[in-house]
């Protein structure tokens, strides 16, 4: 992988690049593809599409930058012939004044796939301090990203086998805000929920929060995730471990809160991506992947309904005390 970076006057311009054993195809359709990201590419959070055609999308993105989650809306036009996917930032977040670039896809050989992967931007005020930032963030992110693509891709159709979405819903006799409350102020979980020993949340912007949460497994050992969560009143919270346990390569999530007759239908749903090389390590010689995904179905599905059922009481309460 390879990285350059010439200045322009105030205008910074960056080319990533890097071989991958995998045709041109496949690696446009994985960048094309911005709703899985969040399992493919490590920065990236979460993705809402606003416009969406064959050729051409908008969609607004948070993705971490250092220690920072930031999110812009983006403008992408899509060359499928020539595989080519240009963008541009509509609304970007300070210290970026300005963000564009292209991805470009080259056959170099059968099966192997350039990918060049480039950036122009400004700072705001052109500030140096601010322009290193975006330098570092810009070049930090693209290798990560780069990276990303290259496993996904060389893992071709592998990477659905390994992946699994799963859903579990409980319906509660009471108020939507109530639930959103209740999985919202995870600040209160170590309170709450018996499974949740220790949990630090900081939200510097409204909506936006990071979380790192020590967790008691049913053996009494304790396990510690950090994750950044997305928070749209009322309607869902969506989320990404930072850094997946041992046994997954990336897992996503969400809480959806949904109106019903007599309350709201509550529902969490995850997005999780087995890494193959883990699985002997955890589950022991001979486990399989379908295995991997049993064992984070089931452990994630515990914590989960825990987590309803603790929200049925809280919501079922808060209507007792209404009413």
């Amino acid at each position: 992988m390879t990285g350059s970076v010439v200045a322009d006057g105030p205008l910074h311009r960056t080319e990533h690049e890097i071989t991958i054993a995998a045709s041109a195809s496949e690696v446009y359709q994985l960048i094309a593809d911005v709703t899985r990201w969040p399992v493919v590419f490590g920065p990236t959070v979460h993705v809402e599409h606003l416009e969406r055609s064959a050729t051409r999308e908008r969609f607004r993105i948070w993705a971490t930058a250092k220690d920072e989650v930031k999110t812009w809306t983006s403008v992408r036009e899509l060359d499928p012939v020539a595989r080519t996917i240009a963008f541009r930032q509509e609304v970007s977040q300070p210290p970026v004044a300005r963000m564009g670039g292209r991805w470009r896809m080259e056959a170099v050989a059968a099966g192997r796939t350039r990918v060049v992967f480039g950036h122009t931007y400004r700072a705001i005020d052109d500030d140096p301090d601010s322009l290193a930032w975006i330098d570092e963030v810009v070049d930090r992110n693209s290798r990560v990203e780069l990276a990303g693509l290259q496993s996904a891709a060389e893992r071709g159709r592998a990477l659905d086998e390994l992946s699994l979405t799963f859903e579990d819903t409980v319906r509660m006799a009471g108020p939507r805000a109530a639930a959103y409350d209740f999985v919202r102020e995870a600040a209160e979980w170590p309170r709450r929920l018996p499974h949740v020993a220790r949990l630090a949340l900081t939200e510097d912007e409204p909506g936006v929060q990071v979380m790192e949460m020590d967790t008691i497994r049913p053996d009494g050992t304790v396990h510690t995730t950090r994750s950044v969560r997305i928070c749209f009143p009322q309607e869902k919270i969506v989320y990404k471990q930072l850094v997946p346990p041992a046994l997954l390569s990336a897992h996503t999530g969400c809480w959806l809160f949904e109106e019903t007759g007599d309350g709201v239908a509550v529902t969490s749903r995850h997005t999780v991506v087995v890494d193959p090389e883990a699985v002997p390590t955890v589950l022991g010689p001979g486990a399989t992947v379908a295995e991997a995904q049993e064992f984070a179905r089931n452990a994630l599905s515990r914590d989960s309904m825990t987590t309803l059922l603790r929200a049925k009481s809280f919501v079922e309460r808060a209507r007792g005390a209404a009413g």
